[in-house]
């Protein structure tokens, strides 16, 4: 049910005591309330902005052994596992990440038992049909499935309510203080899991680690993950993973807003593009690797960019080879007429998609896996995808980073414990993004996002339940 009167939070003590409402604080509720536990979800977002980053979801990257509703084939652990070895480069707890992905594929179904429905198998240029499963609705459905399922379950629900402090004596928790309507109000717990986020949308501790560009980014996510409980945890000493600079950060549409644009916002199109700076120069391989396991990439080396922008440039041949973008790309009929309303140099840009047209080859175009078509003789090289930018009329889009979580989390065992400076808290657990730096060093892999939240919000609801029992 949803708390009417603020009271309640203050009245008797809660089994289970969750702070954040996104996938992974859901995920522990059900499981925590199907024990028979009192559960409470602290959600400090608005009831119409409820859910995280999880509104703005779209998949879940699945381990399975053929067909699985509606994934095709076979994505056995060891793909997976190499999968994420390349685009964190290793920077990864491999026990843990082992374990989420052999535990994703006991995940699919319990979804969909609880409420979640999926689409039939995506193919196309994202090339997911094996790998990811996308929801029927998207993110908001998952999340409204989750809460009804939840209040279901007899789970209570307080909206704008924000955790200001963990209270913490000897490794255990023993209450949060918790804002409601303008007061702060006490509540006791047996088991607490935490569940909030990153800090990303606080742009001040963003640029503390990024320095003053920082402040260029965009916030594709919520605006309400702004580390309160991170930065609680972190001041008391609890352990953590992760560097304050490594983010899921993508190159979104520069026209997006500052904060909460979502997936819409992303471009898919830099594969079959040449992207440039403000000075129109190329600064990286646009063809490295397939879209959905590179695309994260992108926000950072946008972010090292004068100005934190860039120009993905196309033409009439690559428009209809990605999904569709939520704002129209700019067009002319002239490499010259596009620079000029890009703002950029007609000279510079002209020339530089000159360079590139001479140094492609000829080759077997594929836009929908790695088909070889490359530069020769150009620095930094197209190694895939690489065919002359030459027929009109030619497009672009702005790109900007766009700051989906940061990786800065709580150090956690494959229970989902968390870890205080004595050693594993009697009674906190932690899941989702609040945790994911333990698994994601850097990089990010489509869908994997939510394959963390969902097998340690699961864990840290069976666990904190069965501390309680």
């Amino acid at each position: 049910m949803t708390l009417m009167d603020p009271g309640q939070l203050s009245a008797g003590v809660w089994d289970v005591v969750i702070a954040g409402g996104g996938n992974a604080a859901l995920c522990a509720a059900i499981e925590a309330a199907e024990t028979g536990a009192k559960v409470l979800i602290l959600e400090g977002a608005p009831k119409v902005y409820r859910g995280g980053n999880s509104r703005h979801t779209r998949n879940f990257r699945c381990m399975h052994h053929g067909a699985l509703g509606p994934l095709v084939d076979t994505y056995d652990e060891e793909e997976f596992w190499q999968d994420l070895l390349r685009v964190t480069k290793g920077e990864t707890d491999e026990t843990l990440a082992r374990h989420a992905i052999r535990t994703s594929e006991q995940c699919l179904p319990w979804m969909q038992s609880h409420g979640v429905r999926f689409q039939p198998s995506l193919a196309g240029t994202l090339s997911l049909d094996r790998t990811n499963a996308f929801f029927l609705g998207g993110g908001k459905a998952l999340v409204n499935a989750y809460y009804l399922t939840a209040e279901d379950l007899g789970v209570t629900v307080a909206y704008d309510a924000q955790v200001r402090h963990v209270a913490i004596a000897d490794r255990r928790a023993t209450h949060l203080d918790v804002e409601l309507g303008g007061e702060i109000h006490t509540v006791r717990g047996r088991a607490f899991v935490l569940a909030s986020g990153g800090f990303q949308s606080d742009l001040d501790w963003l640029a503390r680690a990024w320095g003053p560009s920082a402040r260029n980014f965009l916030i594709r996510g919520t605006p309400y993950n702004r580390g309160v409980v991170l930065r609680d945890m972190v001041d008391q000493g609890a352990m953590t993973v992760g560097d304050p600079t490594q983010c899921h950060a993508v190159a979104i549409d520069g026209r997006a807003p500052k904060f909460d644009g979502g997936i819409v916002t992303r471009l898919d199109c830099v594969p079959f593009s040449i992207v440039v700076n403000k000075h129109s120069q190329r600064f990286y391989d646009e063809g490295e690797d397939v879209w959905p396991k590179r695309y994260a990439i992108w926000g950072r080396l946008v972010a090292a960019q004068p100005d934190q922008v860039a120009y993905s440039i196309i033409d009439n041949r690559a428009i209809d080879l990605f999904m569709p973008s939520v704002y129209p790309p700019i067009s002319a009929d002239t490499i010259e007429g596009l620079a000029q309303k890009l703002g950029l140099s007609e000279t510079a840009l002209a020339g530089t998609v000159r360079a590139f047209n001479a140094a492609c080859r000829p080759g077997n175009f594929h836009p929908q896996q790695l088909d070889g078509v490359a530069t020769d003789g150009l620095d930094p090289p197209k190694t895939n995808w690489a065919r002359p930018v030459s027929e009109p009329p030619f497009y672009a889009y702005s790109l900007r980073p766009g700051v989906t979580f940061t990786y800065l989390g709580l150090k956690v065992d494959k229970s989902a414990r968390a870890t205080g400076p004595d050693g594993p808290y009697d009674n906190i657990w932690s899941a989702g993004e609040m945790m994911a730096g333990s698994i994601l060093g850097q990089g990010y892999l489509a869908g994997f996002g939510m394959t963390i939240g969902t097998v340690f919000g699961r864990i840290a609801g069976q666990e904190a339940a069965a501390h309680v029992a």
